[in-house]
């Protein structure tokens, strides 16, 4: 048992005194969006225990790729060549001075990876997420081995999801040497884990290309007082006033924005820092800048890729094929038809988004009254909490004679079916397949 020294109970006092520092911390992990890097959100030793007689008999997931590099260097030489223009007529501010080499530094380690590419830390998010899972489920994996049931591996087709999947298997196998043969090589299903590019994204694309009232929300929403005053305190920590008073006012906002993109991917990439720890980036943009632009990029998810707007399910009715899926690898386990012990499908906050709108996941509950743009205030929506890189959604089966149960895990933390599907118990997190079968609308009520 820890010895609670004097010191650690002050400690503890004033951290039960000043509750808002939670509060700061989550809020500036809010920041970040959905390039925040991965945490579980719960200790396995404080899951349910399933009841009793029941043993697990089936897992599935669906994960988002770990952390990984920009998907381009456009932000980081839009921001640099500014800073050389600056340099040269001597206009940087201390602040300044540091920020383009550390910029240099940042895009030459993602180069080194290769633009999109898991980073370090995006490797290590996975292959840890597979042992978590080997641990939580011990024996059903030993049964898996012992009947020779096959795990099925799947992933979008795209780079990072790939190597999400191949690390993940790989770390699962480590785990036992017995599973090793029965995990299948990744294959590729577009249509499943790709669906916002597939044939079933049609008129998701459409939206997204020609949607006027969708354009028109999200210039209310950047083209703000505070968003013009943020950009130019981004680029005053940088920069002289003369040199920011010669940018055009929209040139600013892009200026600030690609500073901003910096210091979101800069935590997903610290494992590439020179020493390991991280690039520091958070010193080159106040928390308040932060958190504007963290929002802006939040607007953005949530009419696009979330809950948007509340008369229109255009941005999530196509995840209805990854759901579909979830459910059929349960209802062939259930029949006996399956030779499965797991499903793992690894995607892309295109497709976590969405499902999580669909499945009514927390946080994805609430979409936007037209004419009462989504904010912070009024929605409790975060990209950080709800498609974090790593991110991942996964059921789990437990068998008792012929009944079945599932729980849900999001994020590695319990989490309740949406509301009007009702758990075994009050407070439980095991549900019946058939009342998950009913309150989804798969079969009559």
């Amino acid at each position: 048992m820890k010895r609670v020294t004097p010191a650690l109970a002050l400690c503890t006092l004033l951290a039960a005194a000043v509750p808002s520092q939670a509060a700061d911390r989550l809020a500036h992990r809010d920041s970040y969006g959905t390039k925040a890097t991965y945490e579980a959100e719960q200790s396995a030793r404080t899951y349910q225990r399933p009841p009793a007689g029941f043993t697990p008999v089936f897992t599935e997931n669906v994960s988002r790729h770990g952390s990984r590099s920009a998907t381009d260097g456009e932000d980081a030489d839009l921001v640099l060549g500014l800073w050389d223009k600056a340099q040269a007529a001597g206009r940087l501010t201390g602040k300044g001075k540091e920020f383009g080499p550390k910029v240099r530094a940042l895009q030459a380690a993602m180069a080194k990876i290769g633009y999109g590419n898991l980073s370090a830390r995006g490797k290590q998010e996975i292959q840890d997420t597979a042992v978590r899972t080997a641990d939580r489920l011990p024996s059903l994996f030993e049964s898996i081995a012992a009947k020779g049931e096959k795990i099925d591996v799947v992933s979008s087709g795209q780079g990072r999801a790939i190597d999400s999947a191949n690390l993940y298997a790989g770390a699962l196998a480590d785990t036992d040497p017995d599973l090793e043969s029965l995990i299948g090589a990744t294959r590729t299903d577009k249509d499943l884990l790709y669906f916002h590019k597939a044939a079933g994204g049609a008129a998701y694309r459409d939206y997204i290309a020609n949607d006027k009232r969708l354009a028109d929300t999200l210039e209310s929403i950047t083209d703000q007082p505070r968003t013009h005053k943020a950009a130019y305190s981004v680029l005053r920590r940088l920069f002289k006033a003369d040199f920011v008073d010669q940018i055009a006012t929209a040139d600013q906002v892009a200026a600030a924005e690609a500073v901003y993109n910096l210091y979101a991917i800069a935590p997903a990439m610290s494992g590439e820092s020179p020493d390991g720890e991280g690039w520091g980036m958070e010193r080159y943009i106040s928390r308040s800048d932060a958190a504007w632009f963290g929002y802006l990029s939040d607007a953005e998810d949530f009419y696009e890729k979330g809950p948007g707007f509340s008369d229109s399910d255009i941005t999530y009715k196509m995840a209805g094929v990854l759901l579909d899926d979830f459910f059929k690898q349960v209802e062939a386990k259930k029949a006996g038809t399956s030779e499965l012990g797991a499903e793992l499908r690894f995607t892309h906050a295109e497709e976590i988004i969405p499902l999580a709108a669909l499945m009514g996941l927390p946080g994805s509950t609430r979409a936007a009254t037209p004419g009462q743009p989504y904010t912070y205030a009024n929605n409790p929506w975060r990209g950080a909490d709800v498609a974090p890189l790593g991110s991942n959604i996964q059921w789990d089966v437990f068998r008792k004679g012929d009944r079945y149960l599932v729980r849900m895990l999001y994020n590695e933390k319990e989490t309740a079916f949406k509301t009007g599907c009702t758990p075994i118990a009050r407070g439980s997190k095991f549900y019946d397949v058939d009342e998950l079968e009913r309150c989804f609308g798969r079969t009559a009520s």
